[in-house]
């Protein structure tokens, strides 16, 4: 699912060549429904969410296995107060085998009497379908598609026709960070996942760099947002990544030496 040594060695080209990635000026026409969580957030936890395979009569959401562990995307517990907990599952269409992890969106819905104008700013943290949706959006995020009293009549349809269009992300304040996922293993096996990744930029690659031999090493895309590599470098670790299939952005030292599993590695860098 990541990317191949040979593409590892094709980023002077690629290097050159535009960002294909943009914000959207027209709406497109879906489906979305929802999924609830006891606090209305996102990704609920495993327990809860098998609890609640079948949201409604209207709609049986087909899960990833990483979805049903809180989060096809890898996030965990951060997925369920990201942006606020108004988040969202999305379709394979736009989750994009993974590259779509932290799309933000703004998805409105179409029924004039029950629905505002400005809908719903969601970030996509989860893989799902349901009955023709590319959005399952938690509770909270739901509700912001009504007009003021209307939410219930919204949650009462179960599924409902919207139209969306990707938007840029914003975390003011906030670099785009490296976390070390739970699973790491010191010194053998290292995950990282991003996180606060702004902009409409999409991480398409990241690469170690192996002194003793000279040459940069691709991680694999474990899944979702999640990239990994057994036996990484030893001592301070340069790291670069690609930047929705174009350039590259290379941090040195990012990675101490001693890395631990729950760190985070602050990129000094902002996606636009």
């Amino acid at each position: 699912m990541g990317l191949t040594r040979d593409s590892c060695h094709l980023f002077l080209v690629l290097i050159l060549v535009p960002s294909v990635c943009y914000s959207q000026d027209a709406f497109v026409s879906s489906r979305a429904t929802y999924y609830g969580s006891p606090e209305c957030l996102g990704t609920p936890s495993k327990q809860y969410l098998l609890s609640t395979v079948i949201f409604f009569k209207h709609c049986v959401s087909i899960l990833t296995r990483e979805y049903q562990s809180a989060g096809a995307c890898g996030y965990k517990e951060y997925g369920s107060i990201m942006n606020g907990g108004e988040v969202t599952a999305v379709s394979y269409k736009l989750f994009k085998d993974g590259a779509g992890c932290g799309a933000c969106y703004q998805v409105r819905c179409k029924y004039p009497p029950h629905c505002n104008e400005d809908g719903t700013r969601v970030v996509a943290t989860d893989h799902g379908e349901g009955d023709n949706t590319d959005f399952i959006l938690s509770t909270r995020a739901y509700n912001k598609l009504a007009l003021p009293g209307q939410a219930e009549i919204l949650i009462s349809y179960g599924v409902v026709d919207v139209e969306y269009k990707r938007i840029p992300c914003q975390y003011p304040g906030y670099n785009l960070v490296f976390n070390v996922h739970e699973h790491s293993n010191y010194p053998k096996y290292l995950a990282l996942i991003a996180i606060y990744q702004g902009g409409v930029s999409e991480i398409t690659g990241v690469e170690l760099w192996q002194e003793d031999c000279k040459e940069w090493r691709c991680m694999r895309r474990a899944y979702g947002a999640v990239w990994d590599m057994q036996n990484p470098p030893e001592g301070a670790i340069d790291l670069r990544f690609q930047v929705s299939g174009s350039k590259w952005i290379q941090l040195k030292s990012l990675i101490p030496s001693d890395w631990k599993v729950g760190a985070i590695y602050n990129t000094a860098v902002q996606l636009d």
